[in-house]
């Protein structure tokens, strides 16, 4: 049975005030990831770009092959908009980039 810190409560930017309990591991790995491709400054990179980018820097241990990758990127991209860490481009299509206090 998991133990209660191996899990995460995240935010969803798209839906504000619903929350989700996830896995911390995968969770910090696809954060830690993605803070790396993003560029800090507009307009940013698409999610196609960053979930192609952030493959080099995931433990294969917890993503083999990059398997589950995609749904964790989108995770971890709408908990950080939430949090204000990164933002996205104020047009289409979707560009995100880390915001001045991640």
């Amino acid at each position: 049975m998991p133990k209660a810190d191996d899990k995460i409560t995240i935010q969803n930017f798209a839906s504000p005030g619903h929350t989700h309990r996830v896995d911390r591991g995968k969770y910090e790995a696809m954060r830690a990831a993605l803070l790396k491709v993003l560029p800090a400054t507009e307009p940013g990179l698409t999610p196609a770009e960053a979930g192609k980018a952030v493959l080099a820097h995931l433990p294969d241990d917890l993503f083999p092959g990059g398997a589950k990758a995609g749904w964790w990127l989108k995770a971890a991209q709408l908990d950080m908009e939430a949090k204000g860490v990164i933002k996205r481009g104020p047009k289409p299509p979707v560009r995100l980039y880390r915001a001045t206090k991640a």
